[in-house]
C-alpha cells in the first residue's frame, strides 16, 4: 500500500470525526452558548449544506492547480475552520468555523479519489479507493464515539482542538507523501499534477448519462442506509426496547459493517463492479426491508444493523471507481460532486423518513423508504449497464462499417499494422 494512501485515509477520518460528532455534543453546545437544541443542529445542517455547495466550488476553483495542492489547500481550509470551532466566542463564529471546515470535505474526498486511483495499478483502483474511505468509516466506530466522549466529559472545544491536530498531521502527510504528478497524466500541462482544459472540460463530463446514473444511484443507495439510520434512536429504544445507552455501541456495530463493507466493496469493484453493485444494492434493499421487522427485536436489530452498513458502504467505492472511468478526460468536478450526492441522498432520505414518521406510519416504517430507494437505485444500475451494452454494440457496427472500404484495413479481427488496438469505454464492467 503506498503511503500517500495513509495520509489519505487520516485525512478521510478527520473530516468523518468533525461532520458526525457534533450531534453527540448539541446538548453541550446549546448549554455553552444559550440557544436550543435544534438551534445548536445548525452546526450539522450548516455542515451538510457547505458539502454541498463546497464540492462543486472548490473543485472549480482548483480546476488548474495541481491535485497535491488542492488536497493540501483543502486541509488547510479544515483545520483552520476546526481551529475557529474550537475557540468560537459566540455561536455565530461556531457556525461559521463549521462551515469553513466543510467546504474542503467534498473536494477532498473527490480529488482524493482521482488520486488514490492513479497511485496504484489500475486493476486496484477500486480498492486504493476503499482504502482512503477506510478513514471515513473507521472516524465513525473510533473518531466520533471517542470525540463525543472526550466533549461530554471534558469539553467540546477540547473536541474540536483534538480535530484541528488531526488536521495538521493529515496537512503534513500530503505535503510529505503525495507525489508531486499524483493525479495528473504524463504530459498533462507539463506534468505536476495539472489538468488541461479547466472549467469547460470539467463541465463536459457530466454530458455523459453514465456519470449522471452513477450519481443518482448514489443518492438512492446510500440515502437508504440513512432513511434507516437517521431514526435507529428511537427505533431502537422504542420498537426494539433497548436502554437509550445502548445506542452508542449500536451505532458502532453499524460502524464495523460500514468498515468491512468498504474495504471488501473496494476488492470485488477491481474484479466485477457491475455485478457488485447489483448484489450490494439488492442484498441493501431486503435487508432496509427487513429491518422493519427485525427493528422490533434486540437480537434481530443487533444482527441487521451491521449488515446495512456493509451493504451500504459496499457501494460506495465501485459508484466513486465508476465516475472515474466514465469522466476520465476531467473527473475532478464529476468525483467531488458524487461526494455532495451521498449528503443529498442522507438529506433526501431523513426528510421523506420524516414524513412516513410524522404521518403516524410507526418507527419502524422509515427502513421501507430506504428499501424503496435502494431498490430503484438497482434499478437504475440494470438501466445503465443496459446502455452501456447498447452503446458498445452500437460502437462496434460503426467501426465495422467504417471499415469497409478502408485501404489496409481488415474489417473483422484485423488492423492497420503499428496501430492501437482500440478498447470500448467501460468494456470491463
Amino acid at each position: 500500500m503506498p503511503l500517500a494512501l495513509l495520509a489519505l485515509a487520516v485525512g478521510a477520518f478527520g473530516i468523518g470525526t468533525t461532520e458526525f460528532v457534533v450531534t453527540g455534543l448539541l446538548p453541550e453546545v446549546s448549554d455553552e452558548y444559550g440557544v436550543s437544541i435544534p438551534t445548536a443542529g445548525f452546526t450539522a445542517s450548516g455542515y451538510a449544506l457547505g458539502v454541498l455547495l463546497g464540492a462543486p466550488l472548490m473543485a472549480i476553483a482548483g480546476a488548474r492547480v495541481s491535485r497535491k495542492r488542492m488536497l493540501m489547500l483543502m486541509m488547510v481550509l479544515f483545520t483552520v475552520g476546526n481551529a475557529v470551532s474550537a475557540v468560537a466566542p459566540a455561536f455565530g463564529v461556531l457556525l461559521a468555523g463549521r462551515v469553513i471546515a466543510s467546504l474542503a470535505h467534498g473536494a477532498f474526498f473527490g480529488i482524493g479519489s482521482v488520486v488514490a486511483a492513479t497511485l496504484v495499478a489500475p486493476e486496484r483502483r477500486a480498492s486504493a479507493i476503499a482504502m482512503m474511505f477506510t478513514g471515513l468509516t473507521v472516524a465513525n466506530v473510533v473518531g466520533v464515539p471517542a470525540g463525543t466522549l472526550l466533549g461530554q466529559q471534558v469539553s467540546w472545544r477540547l473536541t474540536f482542538a483534538v480535530i484541528t491536530v488531526i488536521g495538521l498531521i493529515a496537512l503534513a502527510g500530503v505535503a510529505a507523501l503525495v507525489p508531486a504528478n499524483a493525479g495528473g497524466e504524463p504530459g498533462e500541462a507539463g506534468g505536476g499534477g495539472r489538468r488541461p482544459g479547466g472549467v469547460r472540460r470539467e463541465l463536459a463530463a457530466f454530458g455523459n448519462a453514465q456519470v449522471l446514473l452513477a450519481m443518482a444511484m448514489t443518492v438512492l443507495g446510500f440515502g437508504g442506509v440513512f432513511a434507516a439510520i437517521t431514526y435507529v434512536a428511537p427505533m431502537m429504544t422504542d420498537a426494539a426496547g433497548f436502554a437509550e445507552s445502548s445506542v452508542t455501541w449500536l451505532l458502532a456495530l453499524f460502524g464495523v459493517g460500514m468498515v468491512v463493507g468498504n474495504l471488501v466493496g473496494g476488492q470485488l469493484a477491481d474484479r466485477a463492479l457491475m455485478p457488485l453493485l447489483y448484489v450490494s444494492l439488492g442484498a441493501l434493499a431486503l435487508a432496509l426491508a427487513a429491518f422493519t421487522v427485525t427493528a422490533n427485536d434486540k437480537v434481530g436489530a443487533a444482527v441487521t444493523l451491521p449488515l446495512i452498513g456493509a451493504f451500504g458502504f459496499a457501494t460506495v467505492p465501485p459508484l466513486q471507481k465508476r465516475i472515474l472511468d466514465h469522466a476520465a478526460e476531467a473527473p475532478t468536478l464529476a468525483s467531488a460532486v458524487n461526494i455532495g450526492a451521498f449528503n443529498l441522498g442522507n438529506a433526501l432520505a431523513a426528510w421523506l423518513g420524516g414524513l412516513v414518521l410524522a404521518a403516524g406510519g410507526g418507527e419502524t416504517l422509515p427502513n421501507l423508504v430506504g428499501a424503496a430507494m435502494a431498490a430503484s437505485a438497482l434499478a437504475l444500475a440494470v438501466f445503465a449497464a443496459a446502455l452501456e451494452r447498447r452503446d458498445r454494440r452500437a460502437a462496434g457496427a460503426g467501426d465495422a462499417a467504417g471499415a469497409v472500404g478502408a485501404p489496409g484495413v481488415v474489417a473483422r479481427g484485423g488492423s492497420v499494422p503499428g496501430a492501437p488496438a482500440a478498447t470500448p469505454e467501460g468494456a470491463r464492467h
